[in-house]
């Protein structure tokens, strides 16, 4: 499959402007999201317990919560894990109680109410402290990888590259953390290292168009600085086209038939990798011409008799 873009008219950086918008009502929608309702942190966050027990047939996730409730657990989330008889339990933590312990109320209370031949598969605890400290070095990570890229980008290209590079990463991270808010989707350790992830795609992205731009503007020197970048996007449009939709099969195959254990991770994948094509065309070029990227900015000035021969 070929596709050629290098001759199409796509007047991206012309859009810009409605681009902004669109950015900027995902950014601040994501950013209420965040500030009043929060993430659906998972135990390795908030700490608490992980039972997974398994039934002998198919069981119905509003019964195991009813049980759950009666027996005096009624804040106890419920999932399936992977099939319709293996359910996942997340029980927040409680002082006085060991593991070994509440995983034996559960089990008691879920047999005394439904089949017999309820077994358990598997214990996890995460205490609250250790929670919260992962949480706090998981926002550092990102923030970070947000500074070292700025420093890399602006050393690779120059300083305005790299305001707009790091403003599309924000952008993509944001939205993605917007979208597990507003459907409460859990986030675990695994989303986070998908989000850590989307940071470096969407980036290789960035730089591949920041690259043909560079490469433009010594190329096409009676063009515009908005033309030179138009032309660059359009020149890597196949490449990001393709790159984005083969690594997008891969994650919906795994989001599919990866089982409950990834399902989260792929998707955070999923959105991030949608979103981040949509900044590398959209924002981080746009950015960079409105910082005031052009040809005197990445071609440096010839003095005045720098190429005469200088031989004595």
């Amino acid at each position: 499959m070929k596709l050629n873009f290098a001759k199409a008219n796509i007047d991206f950086l012309g859009q810009r402007r409605i681009a902004l918008v669109v950015s900027l009502v995902l950014i601040v929608g994501s950013l209420l999201l965040l500030g009043f309702r929060g993430l659906n942190f998972g135990i390795d966050f908030t700490g608490g317990t992980l039972i997974e027990v398994g039934y002998p047939e198919a069981v119905e996730l509003e019964e195991v919560r009813n049980q759950l409730e009666v027996g005096g657990f009624g804040r106890a989330t419920v999932q399936y894990f992977g099939t319709s008889r293996d359910v996942l339990i997340r029980l927040a933590p409680r002082e006085g109680e060991n593991t070994a312990e509440l995983s034996e109320q559960v089990l008691e209370v879920l047999r005394s109410g439904g089949p017999a031949g309820v077994e358990l598969r598997r214990v996890e605890f995460v205490g609250p402290q250790v929670g919260e400290e992962l949480r706090e070095q998981g926002g550092l990570a990102m923030i970070y990888a947000l500074f070292g890229i700025l420093i890399y980008v602006a050393l690779r290209f120059e300083w305005r590259f790299s305001v707009g590079a790091v403003a599309a990463l924000v952008h993509d991270v944001i939205i993605t953390l917007g979208i597990f808010s507003l459907f409460w989707l859990e986030f675990d350790l695994s989303v986070l290292a998908a989000v850590l992830a989307v940071i470096g795609y969407s980036l290789n992205d960035t730089i591949v168009v920041y690259d043909r731009i560079r490469e433009n503007f010594r190329k096409l020197r009676k063009q515009t600085a908005e033309r030179v970048m138009n032309i660059s996007v359009n020149e890597t449009l196949a490449r990001t086209i393709i790159t984005g939709v083969t690594t997008l099969l891969v994650l919906l195959a795994l989001y599919l038939l990866g089982g409950a254990v990834i399902q989260n991770f792929a998707l955070a994948l999923i959105i991030g990798i949608v979103v981040g094509t949509y900044s590398s065309i959209y924002v981080a070029a746009a950015v960079a011409l409105v910082m005031g990227v052009d040809r005197s900015v990445m071609l440096p000035v010839k003095k005045e008799g720098a190429e005469l021969d200088e031989r004595p």
